[in-house]
């Protein structure tokens, strides 16, 4: 399997310094261990009686192998060795939960009936307008495949790694070589294609002071943002609550200021004691109409 990247851009004091964590590319000799899982991939829609792929990741956004998931039907299953799993949906239509064993929270699906899924081609119905180079995004329509390595989905004319999917929804990961600004993006899967549509792939650039972070210490998180002048919303959230306080609550969604020059996001922290503080923060994602070109 291709390097996995960070999900999160993470602003934490190690070794004195503040920036965003790299994540060391998985490999076959150190894949995370099933205790590592935090994030659980499931279609949000899947149809009765078809395939589907899911998919685990650790907190640093790989693929994680070997976590038991369990389903609120009773059904439960492993993440193989790329830290995905594929499954046939309950034949009855309703919503079900899948959880990681040993972790709270669970996520939902909506399973529908074969014949409220079915449509003779391939089509896009919704995806995001605006999407981050380093971070999963979700596409729905119908026609996909639901086997995740059975679809290709190219992003600017470099492949892109389907991470979970069913016949109605697809969780994909940008490749690394991708450039910040417009692509286009194509799906296909089963000799089957979907009508080309345009993303806007932004990057996102933490600046904040490396000095250590002292109790009582205001500090300003920084988020500049590259391929739009567009403003975009951008959501942080306290990983560590007991070290410093996020202003405005947790989580805290904030729009950036917009510009050709200079497209920034401010966040604030404060100290509560002295010590390694976590940050994540996301690009919010708003799905749409996909833009055809």
């Amino acid at each position: 399997m291709a390097a996995r990247r960070e999900f999160f851009f993470v602003a934490c004091s190690i070794a004195g310094a503040l920036a965003p964590a790299l994540l060391v590319p998985q490999t076959p000799l150190a894949p995370p261990a099933p205790a590592a899982a935090r994030i659980l991939l499931l279609p949000r829609r899947i149809v009765s009686g078809e395939r589907a792929t899911l998919a685990v990741l650790d907190m640093n956004g790989r693929l994680t192998p070997g976590v038991m998931i369990h389903f609120s039907n009773g059904d439960h299953l492993r993440t193989d060795a790329t830290g995905r799993a594929l499954f046939v949906a309950p034949l009855n239509p309703g919503v079900i939960f899948g959880s990681i064993e040993g972790r709270p929270g669970r996520v939902s699906s909506m399973i529908v009936t074969a014949t409220e899924a079915s449509a003779p081609l391939m089509g896009i119905s919704s995806a995001p307008q605006v999407a981050s180079l380093t971070d999963r995004f979700e596409v729905f329509g119908k026609g996909f495949c639901g086997d995740a390595d059975a679809n290709q989905v190219t992003i600017g004319d470099h492949g892109a790694l389907v991470l979970a999917s069913s016949p109605l929804a697809l969780t994909v990961l940008p490749p690394t070589e991708l450039e910040a600004g417009p692509a286009r993006v194509t799906v296909s899967c089963a000799k089957r294609d979907a009508p080309e549509f345009s993303v806007v792939f932004v990057g996102l650039e933490l600046e904040a002071d490396s000095s250590p972070l002292r109790q009582g210490e205001h500090r300003t998180l920084t988020v500049r943002v590259r391929g739009t002048a567009e403003r975009i919303s951008l959501e942080a959230r306290n990983l560590a609550p007991d070290i410093a306080e996020l202003e405005g609550g947790n989580p805290v969604r904030r729009l950036s200021s917009g510009g050709d020059e200079e497209n920034v996001v401010p966040f604030e922290v404060v100290g509560k004691r002295n010590g390694t503080f976590l940050i994540s923060i996301r690009l919010v994602p708003a799905l749409g109409r996909p833009e055809r070109h």
